[in-house]
């Protein structure tokens, strides 16, 4: 599902990645996000222009997140607008003058239950998170779930890290879910941002 701010951005975005990315795109959809929680749009991932008719895209992360994978496309380069939609849930942050190629990566990514960020943003979140303190819990992380974070942090699926580890996938997703409350972050995306940030990757 696209929601994008022109309708000529909609059309490109919904011909690209029916072409090459080999999904469906369902919906293009402006205007109020409750509507499109009612049943009447079934997506797995959404691709939300930062900037919306009578709303911004973070109001409509907000309302989407919890129940499918929102990815947010912009011109804008701001920390405040890549924080607020970590922050709502997005899995993904990419700046249209990455190019096509990223989006498609960040759309099967999000579609997997990874998370994407434009490169140009990954030094910045790095800082920002590099800065933060452990986590409002403080509890340490196991030496398991350190090696679950290096792996988030190299890019790895949850199947993937299942394989690597010789888990069942509930147990890693189960994992995965604690470090975030551990460490007080919302995604895979700041996961792996933290773990870089405090050199648990060299």
């Amino acid at each position: 599902m696209t929601a994008a701010f022109r309708p000529l951005g909609r059309m490109a975005l919904t011909n690209y990645l029916t072409a090459t990315v080999l999904v469906l795109v369902i919906a293009r959809v402006v205007g109020d996000p409750d509507s499109w929680a009612t049943g009447q749009v079934v997506a797995d991932v959404c691709l939300v222009d930062i900037q919306m008719p009578g709303l911004t895209g973070l109001d409509v992360t907000r309302a989407l997140s919890g129940f499918l994978k929102v990815v947010i496309i912009t011109t804008f380069d701001l920390d405040e607008y890549v924080h607020g939609a970590l922050r709502a849930g997005a899995v993904g942050f990419i700046l249209k003058d990455s190019g096509p190629a990223m989006l498609a990566d960040a759309v099967r990514a999000a579609h997997a239950g990874d998370a994407m960020v434009s490169p140009s943003i990954t030094m910045r979140l790095i800082r920002h998170f590099g800065a933060r303190s452990p986590g409002p819990s403080g509890a340490p992380l196991t030496d398991r779930e350190v090696e679950l974070v290096r792996c988030v942090a190299r890019g790895r699926t949850n199947q993937e890290i299942a394989d690597e580890l010789f888990l069942s996938l509930s147990t890693v997703k189960s994992h995965v879910a604690n470090i975030q409350t551990k460490l007080g972050l919302r995604n895979r995306t700041e996961v792996a941002a933290w773990a870089w940030a405090n050199r648990l990757i060299t």
